[in-house]
């Protein structure tokens, strides 16, 4: 499905990277794995399934040399394992890894898994993997315990596979994205990137928040020009995790503030950051590496007004990648025929032509 800038939608004055995405990174991967079924409703059967687990690859030898990764929340109504150590010691080992709320549990074991498997040596100096989270119980039937481990190693193998990919990722209804919405249309995954001052800052976003009349298409208030959603059951209040990584030399303290400005991104797309919504972002970098006890690698480090241009890169994506989300997703059914409508409607369309 076309992404925002295909239907003539630019974000910002800052150009991005060749897939507009976070694999413009250097050895960074995304990969999903996408749970959709139909079967009859518990305890018969699993029910209704759209779901999934989305993994970034943020460096595959990150466990040996940790990146630098820092948090901000804007509203705390969710959940993100991993996020208070990397708070604490400036330093994540893992990927990252999306889910729905309550396949929290079952991402997480498999991904202790994964690390295992991985590094045996986890078994002395244990880690505490990042793993993310929004509700997606509008369209997705969280009675069963729709996740399996084999989709988070499906998820992850597929993240490897992608590192240095000449296009962009699948986005949208895919993976962690598949039952997620956004301004009461089909949200889910989105990325975009922008380079500046000679680095890639690149945001990803699993998008499930909002409601119709606050929605903004690049400045259009396409929300309240629609008029009221129409009648039926809407998507509640959800979250967004967010994930900005750069490969410019920031610390911890850098990534923190980094992270922080995703949430200027989603205002300039409409968000409130509702009561129930919880807006958890994140921030790495991979162009200063740390060892095991948190030493880095001396690289001389991008602070202070030099992290200006960055903070502008990450808004511009973020507000981007919130489109991307969206108009990469179709119209889904889901649990008990709930509907979450594509924004690929003939009157924003038009909406967006006019802006052209």
């Amino acid at each position: 499905m076309p992404r925002a800038r295909d239907l003539g939608v630019v974000i910002g004055a800052l150009p991005p990277g060749p897939t507009n995405s976070v694999l413009d990174l250097q050895g960074v991967g995304l990969g999903h794995a996408t749970v959709h079924r139909d079967e009859p409703a518990p305890p018969a059967g699993r029910g209704t399934a759209r779901t999934g687990v989305t993994t970034l690859l943020l460096a595959e030898d990150a466990y040996e040399r940790p990146v630098p990764a820092g948090g901000a929340v804007l509203n705390g109504a969710g959940e993100c394992t991993g996020f208070i150590t990397a708070s604490e010691w400036g330093a994540a080992e893992t990927p990252v890894y999306l889910t729905s709320t309550m396949q929290l549990g079952r991402v997480y074991d498999a991904a202790c898994e994964i690390a295992l498997e991985q590094h045996p040596t986890v078994a002395d100096d244990v880690v505490i993997p990042v793993v993310g989270e929004c509700d997606d119980s509008f369209l997705n039937d969280c009675r069963r315990m729709q996740v399996t481990g084999d989709d988070v190693r499906a998820a992850w193998r597929a993240a490897l596979d992608s590192r240095g990919s000449t296009s962009p990722p699948p986005e949208g209804a895919v993976g962690a994205g598949t039952g997620m919405s956004c301004f009461d249309f089909k949200g889910g995954i989105g990325t975009s990137s922008r380079v500046v001052a000679g680095h890639t800052v690149a945001v990803l976003l699993l998008t499930n928040f909002g409601a119709r009349e606050e929605c903004i298409v690049g400045g259009v208030p396409v929300g309240r020009l629609l008029g009221p959603t129409p009648s039926g059951p809407s998507a509640p209040a959800g979250s967004c995790i967010g994930v900005v990584v750069t490969d410019a030399p920031v610390d911890g303290a850098g990534c923190a503030r980094l992270a922080r400005r995703i949430g200027l991104g989603l205002a300039r797309a409409g968000s409130v950051a509702h009561h129930g919504s919880g807006e958890i972002f994140l921030g790495f970098g991979t162009g200063m590496r740390l060892d095991r006890d948190g030493r880095h690698d001396r690289t001389d480090l991008c602070t202070g007004r030099a992290l200006d241009p960055l903070f502008g890169a990450v808004v511009e994506a973020a507000e981007e990648a919130v489109l991307n989300s969206m108009f990469g997703s179709p119209t889904t059914v889901g649990r008990a025929g709930n509907t979450s409508e594509s924004i690929h409607d003939p009157r924003v369309l038009a909406m967006l032509e006019r802006r052209v």
